[in-house]
């Protein structure tokens, strides 16, 4: 296995844990440890968002973090501009250069999908991850992000199926101080295309059509739905609901609110088990997954640093939860894997859900959702087990005192 310190430069991580162990990193101590993710289909489907799973409407569309939509028309004004909605990760760069460029879904399969390391421990680099995540810089008038993103679909009629994918790039800028307005530009650099060659060669035997239509799931079914293949100008939103800023669980939070989360791992565990007794239309299945998918969330928002490591700790202790050792994220940067208890099914086939965090530097690098065991569908478009179906991988972030600047020909 290629040494990881010479593609990085990072320092090793078990020497580090090596040379200075907190107690609860003690080996002795490792055995038997103790949603807001908004999906737009109900709205398709005329009710409020919901879905645990993959993307189900046109683009990579996925909320996680996000306040809860104003209303339906703003939410579908997203759809129509193909929003990624993820809020990220830590105040400083992720490992590995902040324009690096994504691989190929195909090619993202394979690292992704790779055997995990077994010399590695993935609770305790999730243990390390938090310890850096407790020095991690605060402060700011706006908690600002970069992601880039990609979703793949299958479209076309059976004999002809083919892969498209859109690409993405958001910017968002959320205001934390008194007046300071929160602001999101989707769709930057956005263009849909057919994923490989082959696809490429279906799509033009196909007729070439300029909107090309897939299916999609929602709480009513299966809908199918258009995409308009090449590229569209970005969108631009306002976020925040006065000084609301972030969804947490049931809750619409206000930076305020963030400052006042607990910052020991028990006591967030107990504060996040009553939010999910209080959502009790929680789309995330299960308690676990649950409290996963809002400690990841906590992890990307602008709360105290011992906050954020708490978080990692609960995470690290939830019953369920797969830890993968190190792997890559799809853009190539390397962490350890964590992958979401139980599997989605989708017309593409069963997906799992997976994170991957930076343990060096305490950022969580990306999410992505990863086909597990494709559909005759899926299969036939030339989309294998391991394929990644959608992901949103963090490139900048960072406390700012400006307002980012939206491109003119951006749509209100």
């Amino acid at each position: 296995m290629k040494n990881g310190n010479e593609r990085s430069g990072r320092p090793d991580v078990m020497q580090v844990l090596a040379g200075a162990r907190p107690d609860e990193l003690d080996p002795a101590r490792l055995a038997d440890s103790p949603r807001q993710r908004e999906d737009l289909d109900r709205i398709l489907a005329g009710v409020a968002e919901g879905g645990a799973s993959r993307s189900r409407v046109p683009g990579p569309v996925r909320l996680r973090g996000r306040i809860r939509p104003l209303s339906a028309a703003t939410a579908l004004a997203a759809v129509a501009a193909s929003v990624v909605v993820v809020s990220t990760v830590d105040q400083r760069e992720p490992s590995g250069p902040p324009d690096a460029h994504p691989q190929s879904s195909t090619a993202t399969a394979g690292s992704s999908a790779s055997a995990p390391d077994l010399h590695v421990d993935g609770r305790l680099e999730l243990l390390s991850a938090a310890r850096k995540a407790e020095t991690s810089a605060t402060g700011g008038t706006y908690w600002q992000t970069t992601t880039r993103s990609e979703n793949v679909e299958v479209a076309g009629e059976k004999g002809g199926f083919f892969a498209v994918r859109t690409t993405s790039t958001e910017q968002w800028s959320v205001g934390v101080r008194a007046g300071a307005q929160s602001l999101m530009v989707s769709g930057l650099d956005s263009v849909t295309e057919p994923l490989t060659r082959a696809d490429e060669a279906r799509w033009r035997a196909a007729g070439s059509p300029h909107t090309v239509r897939f299916e999609v799931e929602n709480s009513v079914g299966t809908n199918t739905l258009g995409l308009t293949m090449g590229t569209r100008p970005p969108m631009v939103m306002r976020t925040n609901l006065d000084d609301r800023i972030y969804a947490l669980g049931p809750r619409n939070v206000s930076y305020q609110d963030l400052g006042e989360l607990p910052s020991k791992s028990g006591e967030l565990l107990h504060y996040l088990e009553r939010l999910h007794a209080a959502d009790s239309g929680a789309e995330t299945a299960g308690r676990t997954a649950w409290i996963l998918r809002q400690t990841a969330d906590l992890i990307t928002m602008p709360v105290k640093p011992a906050v954020r490591a708490a978080a990692y700790r609960v995470m690290a202790d939830l019953p369920g939860v797969r830890l993968r050792g190190r792997v890559s994220d799809p853009l190539g940067r390397e962490g350890v894997g964590v992958v979401f208890p139980g599997t989605d099914r989708t017309p593409l086939g069963i997906t799992e859900q997976r994170l991957v965090v930076d343990p060096a530097t305490g950022a969580m690098l990306s999410e992505q959702q990863v086909l597990v065991e494709p559909s005759a569908r899926a299969r036939e478009a030339g989309l294998k087990a391991g394929a990644t179906l959608n992901y949103q991988a963090t490139t900048r972030m960072s406390w700012g005192e400006h307002q980012i600047k939206v491109p003119k020909n951006a749509h209100h």
